[in-house]
């Protein structure tokens, strides 16, 4: 495991191995393993076991643990053949992108 910081300047946890994990859509209709490469405060690296195409990425959840009690809602940042850079939103993000789109309405 090492910490770098890349040009974002969030310190970034970059893991030797990998972290098995799985993205799940957001209503539970879909899931695939994956693998989290590395991992920083608003988002991570991961690599998919299969094909993404016909999932619906805008929006899903990565979970971390076997059970499903640690995960993260992410947002699609980026995809180059079997990996994929993930944000992870924060609780209320959704709702200020849609106040903040009707305000400037």
């Amino acid at each position: 495991m090492a910490v770098q910081t890349d040009h974002r300047g969030n310190g970034r946890v970059v893991f030797e191995r990998g972290i098995p994990a799985q993205i799940m859509g957001i209503d539970g209709t879909w899931r695939r393993d994956c693998t989290m490469e590395d991992v920083s405060e608003s988002g991570a690296k991961l690599t998919i076991d299969g094909s993404v195409e016909g999932l619906h990425l805008k929006e899903f959840f990565l979970l971390l643990s076997s059970t499903g009690l640690a995960y993260r809602r992410c947002e699609l940042a980026w995809v180059n053949g079997d990996q994929i850079g993930v944000n992870f939103l924060k609780i209320g993000d959704r709702k200020k992108k849609a106040r903040s789109a009707t305000i400037g309405a």
